[in-house]
C-alpha cells in the first residue's frame, strides 16, 4: 500500500489506546508502519531493477525480527538524547522498554500484512524463499481506507483533547470498519474468480479443451470496489474482463499467446539484469516480438494509462528466434 496509508495505520493504532503505553509510542507506531520501505531507495537503480528488489528482504521474517529491535534502540537513544539536552517534553510519558518494543513490533507487522492485499506482490518468506504472495483484494490506492482512517483519527484526537473518557472509541470503530472492508473485499475477489473459472471451464468444454491449467486473477480498480479487471491465461491464450458485484461477468474476446512469450521466455531470463528482475518479477508475463526487439509486459499492468513503467525491451537476434522455433 501508499505510505499515506500505511501512516494512518499506525496512528490509528496508536489512538485506539496503544500511545498511552509508553512514551514516544504513537511515532514508535508511525515510523515502525513505515520502515520495512526502506527499500525504497532501489527505485534509484537505473531500469526495472527495483521490481525485483522491492517487497522482498526487508518485508520478510528477518527484517520483521530485527527492524523493531533496531527502531526501539533508536526511540530510546533519542528520548535520552533529548533528556540530556533538556529538551524532553515534560507531559511525555516514562519511556518503557517493552511497551516500545512491543509497538514497535505491532507497527512493523501491520507493513506486510496490507501490502499482502493488492496484486503487485509481496515476497513474505524473503530470504528463505523468493515466492511472491497475492492478494488480490484492494487496490494499491485505496481512498475508502483513507477516508474511514482519517475519520477514526480525526474524531478520535478532537474528543480526547475536550477531555472526553472514551476518546479512543472512534478509533476501534474506523479500525473495525477497515478491517470489514478488507474482508468483504476478499469475499468479492473470491467470487469474482470462482465465476471467471467457472465461465472458462465453460466454453472449454464447448470446444473440448483442457482449462485446468487457466490461471485466473481478479485484479482491484481504483474507487469502484465492488469491480474487478479480470485477467486469465494458459500456455495457448490469454484474456480479460470485467465483474460487477452487481452487473455480473463479462469476457472479452481472448487472444493467442504469442509463440515468442514460450520460446523466448528462457533466451530472455538470461538476456539483461532488466530483463532477469522483470520476469522475476512478473506474475503474468507477455512477450511481444517485433523485429529484432522484444517488448516484456505484465497483464496486470498493460492498461495504456500506465505507460512503459511496467515493461522492459531487448533486443533480440532473428535467426536465434528461428533456430529455437519448432
Amino acid at each position: 500500500m501508499d505510505n499515506l496509508t500505511h501512516s494512518l495505520a499506525g496512528a490509528v493504532l496508536g489512538q485506539m489506546g496503544l500511545k498511552t503505553k509508553t512514551g514516544l509510542g504513537m511515532a514508535t507506531l508511525i515510523i515502525a508502519a513505515n520502515i520495512p520501505d526502506i527499500d525504497a531507495v532501489a527505485t534509484l537503480l537505473d531500469g526495472v531493477q527495483h521490481l525485483a528488489i522491492r517487497r522482498g528482504i526487508t518485508h520478510g521474517p528477518i527484517a520483521m525480527l530485527v527492524l523493531p529491535l533496531l527502531l526501539t534502540g533508536i526511540m530510546i537513544g533519542f528520548d535520552r538524547w533529548q533528556g540530556k539536552r533538556g529538551k524532553r517534553p515534560a507531559d511525555r510519558l516514562p519511556i518503557h522498554k517493552g511497551w516500545l518494543l512491543a509497538l514497535a513490533y505491532i507497527g512493523c507487522l501491520s507493513h506486510p500484512a496490507l501490502d499482502w492485499l493488492n496484486s503487485y506482490g509481496i515476497r513474505l518468506l524473503e530470504p528463505f524463499s523468493s515466492q511472491w504472495f497475492y492478494g488480490d483484494s484492494i487496490f494499491i490506492i485505496d481512498i475508502w481506507i483513507w477516508a474511514a482512517l482519517i475519520a477514526g483519527l480525526w474524531v478520535s484526537r478532537r474528543r480526547e483533547k475536550r477531555g472526553y473518557g472514551n476518546w479512543s472509541r472512534p478509533a476501534w470503530v474506523s479500525f473495525a470498519a477497515v478491517c470489514a472492508y478488507i474482508f468483504a473485499n476478499g469475499m468479492i475477489t473470491g467470487k469474482a474468480e470462482a465465476e471467471t473459472k467457472s465461465l472458462l471451464e465453460s466454453n472449454a468444454a464447448q470446444v473440448e479443451a483442457n482449462s485446468a491449467d487457466d490461471m485466473v486473477v481478479a485484479n482491484p480498480v481504483p474507487l469502484q470496489f465492488w469491480k474487478r479487471e479480470m485477467l486469465w491465461r494458459n500456455e495457448t491464450a490469454y484474456g480479460s474482463g470485467a465483474y460487477d458485484l452487481f452487473g455480473g461477468l463479462v469476457l472479452n474476446e481472448k487472444q493467442a499467446m504469442p509463440e515468442s512469450s514460450r520460446i523466448l521466455f528462457p533466451e530472455l531470463a538470461t538476456a539483461s539484469d532488466d530483463a532477469a528482475a522483470f520476469l522475476f518479477w512478473s506474475r503474468m508475463p507477455v512477450i511481444e516480438l517485433d523485429q529484432a526487439e522484444a517488448t516484456v509486459r505484465d497483464q496486470r499492468f498493460m492498461d495504456p494509462l500506465v505507460g512503459d513503467r511496467f515493461s522492459v525491451r531487448v533486443n533480440v537476434q532473428k535467426d536465434r528466434l528461428e533456430h529455437t522455433a519448432p
